[in-house]
């Protein structure tokens, strides 16, 4: 298991990671995310010991990567997002060094060279000086070092930059093979390929942690009001009148035309339990339904809503907010309450004592 607690990070006094918490469990996949400059990579960084932290504690099968190093170090696999190949070397030659680097006994090296090569399809380019090599290839060459020394857990920094589709593809299958030894954590910009893999997901922005869960759970906690899609036979006027007047319909979002007499309509209702209703209400009115999915929010839209930048202020909230600041100020020097009005409702009220009287 990796534990990170209140893991934090300062550039002189910029915060690069802030106070940030989580847990992997032995034999998971967690996909870590966030935009450029959200601190994925000094975060795995520090977990990996390759960075100090300024605070907080990195736990990996129980050692503090402060205070035993080397223990850490030798249950970690590690793809930084730029892999620490020579260019300068051979493949196979690298590759036997690095495992000599990692400690793998002599006589082990040979075959755990063999099998990460295998795994990760560069054994025809074995003899070749990696310099020579395509992005893709220098990419899976950092791969099959971080394979070697057989560590307990993998950490992979954007392990599919510079890979075509089919490379792409065949990583992903891997990362799948892979979590049946290892505890694998991985950053990515390809949603895509969290989904596929992932059983949980970190969400970081800014340094901060927006979310830690389930790609399940996330889905439920960001959707809105719930949502069909609906392929529907028959009159597309008197089907869309049909479902706007059904109780409980909010709108139709959309109508897409599918085939001759058959179009899609995307209904957003108040609850789930509109569903019965609208559909006892179409089969009453002869219209043939032919197919209901759910509408489920997607990874994309989940990413973007967690790590969308505040709302800019007008122009008038900012005369405003400055407004107010300078009342504030003004009050401090003068000992005043901006926002005491006691006075001028006193003279408002005794104007109205003065009128009733009058009257």
């Amino acid at each position: 298991m990796v534990e990170i607690k209140n893991l934090t990070k300062y550039y002189g006094s910029h915060p690069a990671v802030q106070d940030i918490s989580f847990t992997v469990g032995d034999h998971e996949v967690l996909g870590f995310l966030g935009p450029n400059g959200a601190g994925k990579s000094t975060t795995m960084n520090m977990i990996t010991g390759c960075l100090p932290s300024t605070s907080g504690t990195v736990l990996v099968d129980g050692y503090d990567i402060a205070k035993d190093p080397m223990e850490v170090k030798r249950r970690i696999g590690y793809l930084p997002e730029l892999p620490p190949v020579y260019v300068d070397m051979r493949v196979r030659q690298y590759l036997e060094f690095a495992a000599g680097l990692k400690g793998v006994k002599r006589a082990d090296r040979k075959k755990q060279v063999e099998n990460a090569m295998e795994r990760l399809k560069i054994t025809d380019v074995q003899n070749r000086i990696i310099g020579h090599l395509s992005k893709g290839y220098r990419q899976r060459v950092g791969f099959a070092q971080a394979l070697l020394g057989s560590p307990k857990f993998l950490i992979l920094d954007e392990p599919t930059v510079g890979l075509d589709p089919k490379q792409v593809m065949e990583v992903r299958n891997l990362i799948k093979d892979l979590a049946k030894d290892h505890t694998i954590i991985f950053s990515t910009h390809i949603l895509a390929e969290v989904s596929a893999v992932c059983e949980r997901v970190v969400i970081i922005n800014k340094g901060q942690i927006r979310a830690v869960d389930t790609i399940e759970n996330l889905e439920k906690s960001v959707a809105a009001d719930p949502a069909i899609r609906m392929k529907i036979e028959g009159d597309i006027a008197k089907i869309t009148n049909l479902i706007r007047e059904t109780e409980g319909v909010k709108e139709v979002r959309e109508v897409e035309y599918i085939s001759a007499g058959v179009n899609e309509y995307t209904v957003v209702m108040e609850d789930e339990t509109v569903r019965k209703k609208l559909m006892a209400k179409l089969i009453a009115e002869d219209c043939m339904v032919v197919e209901v999915n759910p509408v489920r929010v997607n990874l994309e839209e989940i990413f973007v809503k967690l790590t969308a930048a505040p709302r800019a202020q007008s122009r008038a909230e900012l005369l405003e907010e400055l407004g107010k600041e300078l009342e504030e100020q003004h009050a401090a020097e003068t000992g005043q309450n901006p926002y005491d009005d006691t006075d001028a409702g006193s003279e408002d009220a005794a104007d109205s004592n003065d009128e009733e009287v009058t009257d």
